[in-house]
């Protein structure tokens, strides 16, 4: 079992800035990727960013790109997502997930484990 429990949510404004984190516990692997989902009312939930937890390599979806940065803190067993620049179409439930390696890192549906989700929301 693996528990995920995300934090940092909250209101800013547009062109501010915010970091979620996502704390990990239970068993762990190091073979694991580390990604963020988000969902908005009415929307089917989408890929964000995504990290392999040993190796370091990162990927982000179009829309954030050049804004979010996706980090991790194996010790600490610490996913991170630093926002910036952001803009109301931002404005979602963000979601930590991890899967081990054999599928897609953009696919939801590829990920075992789930936060509970924390609310960003950028007011205009």
């Amino acid at each position: 079992q693996v528990q995920l429990v995300e934090s940092g949510g909250g209101l800013v404004q547009a062109g501010g800035s915010l970091r979620l984190s996502c704390a990990a516990s239970g068993r762990t692997f190091s073979s694991y990727v580390m990604g963020w989902f988000r969902q908005a009312p009415g929307k089917e939930r989408e890929f964000a960013a995504a990290i392999y937890w040993n190796g370091g390599s990162t990927y982000y979806a179009d829309s954030v790109k050049g804004r979010f940065t996706i980090s991790r803190d194996n010790a600490k067993s610490t996913v991170y997502l630093q926002m910036n620049s952001l803009k109301p179409e931002d404005t979602a439930v963000y979601y930590c997930a991890a899967k081990s390696y054999g599928g897609s890192y953009s696919d939801k549906y590829a990920y075992r484990y789930w936060g509970q989700g924390t609310q960003v929301t950028v007011s205009s």
